[in-house]
């Protein structure tokens, strides 16, 4: 069963997380059949930007606590929405959580519906929003960002483009995306591509310098204690021991 469904049109390629069972979580494989839909669109003459979007209420859970990609994999994934030498616009219509809002950084451009919801739930677990730092921490503000790392508040799209995460928010977020897409039809492909690595560069910096420290902090903080408390009473549905 796919994770992925495409579809094209005007020479923009739509990828959606199409695992609904799951609310769209980063699995092992979700994380490889995007990687490899990318790669696609990466090499496609015929397409000149993507866009990354979701079936059902949630854009992406953040990792799946069941069967969750290796941290390795994850980086490269973030690093090749970065680097994909197409923009990538992000359409959310749902909630983000955790490692989504890692893909939700990683692309370039991001839009969503005043319908949307967000966290950093990894403090709630008993762990850090550590991989997905590498895009996160660079394209956001600093003051605003450390309440939500350390808390795990929920909140709302006009939060999220206060903090640099969204680009935009609109009751109608095709509508508002609209004039982004056709900017880019306008454009062309090598000036897309060579403008994107202008506004990349200090991200790609940041992968370059901190990546394994964040793999290996993010490793050893999924096989602690605290982490396997914490994930069993997401999964139970209670309060992990630890709250007061």
């Amino acid at each position: 069963m796919t994770s992925i469904s495409r579809t094209h049109a005007r020479a923009v390629e739509t990828l959606s997380l199409d695992s609904t069972d799951t609310c769209n979580a980063l699995s092992a494989a979700l994380v490889s059949e995007l990687a490899a839909a990318l790669t696609d669109c990466g090499k496609d003459p015929d397409v000149r930007a993507v866009v990354l979007t979701h079936t059902g209420s949630t854009f992406c859970a953040g990792a799946d606590l069941r069967d969750p990609p290796d941290p390795d994999a994850l980086v490269a994934l973030l690093r090749q929405i970065v680097e994909l030498p197409k923009p990538v616009v992000a359409r959310v219509t749902g909630h983000v959580r955790a490692g989504g809002l890692g893909l939700l950084a990683a692309c370039d451009i991001a839009a969503a519906s005043a319908t949307a919801t967000f966290a950093f739930t990894e403090v709630r677990i008993g762990v850090a929003p550590a991989v997905i730092s590498l895009p996160v921490i660079p394209r956001t503000d600093p003051r605003a960002l450390a309440r939500h790392y350390l808390t795990g508040e929920r909140f709302d799209p006009a939060e999220a483009v206060r903090l640099g995460l969204l680009t935009t928010t609109a009751d109608d977020v095709d509508k508002a995306l609209a004039p982004i897409l056709d900017g880019m039809r306008r454009s062309s492909p090598q000036a897309l591509t060579e403008t994107k690595q202008l506004l990349t560069a200090r991200v790609l910096e940041t992968f370059d310098r901190d990546a394994a420290a964040l793999t290996a902090l993010s490793a050893r903080l999924f096989s602690s204690d605290q982490a396997r408390e914490g994930m069993t009473a997401f999964l139970e549905r209670r309060d992990a021991a630890w709250v007061v």
